[in-house]
């Protein structure tokens, strides 16, 4: 005969089978969700993804590839890094426009832009002093120029490295910090403001300073930039002197000047100091070698200068803030003349 009598034993070994099937539910549950936990992307990550939006940084990593640095960006550390975005890097015109071109420029070169791009040590923007121009070792061993300047308004400080402008702060990675620019910092790896002039078309080979260096050599004015005393230059390629004085064609159109006009014109285009334009307020007057002065505008489409002599016609600052070991160069697209 069928018992249908409680079994108090039955219903203990239903109670245990029901919550140990809880308990493994459970378990699974939370092993999924720290399965699922994100994880903090290193440099390379931010820099590869671009921080979760559309990547703006695909010559940045073109760069970082070529010159084997992806690696290191991938492993632990402390490291800053100053990314210029892909408009930063089509601002240096079409050597540096896009990956093919980022592939022709010469390794030695390509390293020593990006170290200078990489601090060792973790720095976000709140670490970065209230003042101009901290200098900052940067991986390849020269020093970048850090400058934070409080609002008046009340509103973020403004925060820019050597000319560079940080458009977007602290982005965080595991090992380290990103500091979105906008332009590509440029090494003082070519010496003196003389050096540094001479070199710059092998940089930009849209620039001649043919002209320029003839008219330093005639006038010997290249131990005045030689120097240890910082100075900034506005340096007028080929085209910019013809653009002012339009007699000027050769090298001996140059050399037909007398050396005192010469040496007025070259003083106007030196200021004492070192100079990156972000620190210059538009609309300021600057004052010059030869006691003159220069005026500074800024929009959001171009930065000029004005000589006094230039009848209101500005000249535009073509590729601005390179610095050099002794100074800063800024090249120019019109002779700057003196009243």
């Amino acid at each position: 005969m069928t018992s249908n009598q409680y079994s108090p034993s039955g219903r203990k070994w239903g109670l245990l089978s029901a919550l140990l099937v809880a308990l493994i539910f459970t378990f699974s549950a939370c092993k999924k969700n720290d399965d699922n936990t994100p994880t903090v992307p290193t440099i390379y990550d931010l820099i590869n993804n671009g921080n979760g939006t559309t990547n703006q940084f695909t010559l940045f990593k073109k760069a970082i590839t070529r010159a084997n640095l992806a690696g290191a960006l991938r492993q632990p550390g402390t490291y800053t890094v100053f990314a210029p975005t892909d408009a930063a890097f089509k601002l240096l015109g079409p050597a540096y426009a896009d990956t093919v071109a980022i592939n022709n420029i010469p390794i030695v070169q390509l390293t020593a832009v990006l170290q200078y791009h990489i601090l060792s040590t973790k720095t976000e923007s709140a670490a970065i002093p209230t003042a101009l121009l901290t200098p900052v070792p940067t991986l390849g061993g020269s020093s970048l120029y850090l400058s934070k300047v409080a609002s008046t308004s009340g509103t973020s400080s403004s925060i820019s490295a050597n000319g560079a402008r940080i458009v977007l702060a602290d982005q965080q990675a595991s090992n380290g910090v990103v500091h979105v620019i906008d332009r590509v910092l440029v090494p003082p790896i070519l010496g003196d403001l003389v050096g540094t002039i001479q070199a710059i078309p092998g940089l930009f080979p849209t620039v001649s300073f043919t002209f320029l260096q003839a008219a330093v050599a005639k006038v010997g004015a290249a131990s005045s930039l030689t120097g240890t005393t910082p100075l900034t230059v506005f340096a007028p390629t080929d085209a910019a002197f013809t653009a002012a004085i339009p007699t000027i064609k050769t090298v001996a159109d140059i050399n037909a000047l007398p050396v005192a006009t010469l040496g007025q014109i070259l003083q106007y285009h030196i200021v004492p100091g070192r100079v990156f334009t972000p620190l210059i307020s538009s609309g300021s007057s600057l004052t010059t070698a030869q006691t003159g002065t220069i005026t500074y505008a800024a929009s959001t489409t171009a930065i000029t200068v004005t000589g006094k002599g230039n009848g209101g016609t500005a000249s535009n600052i073509i590729f601005p803030d390179i610095p050099a070991t002794n100074g800063v160069i800024n090249v120019v697209d019109r002779l700057l003349l003196p009243q």
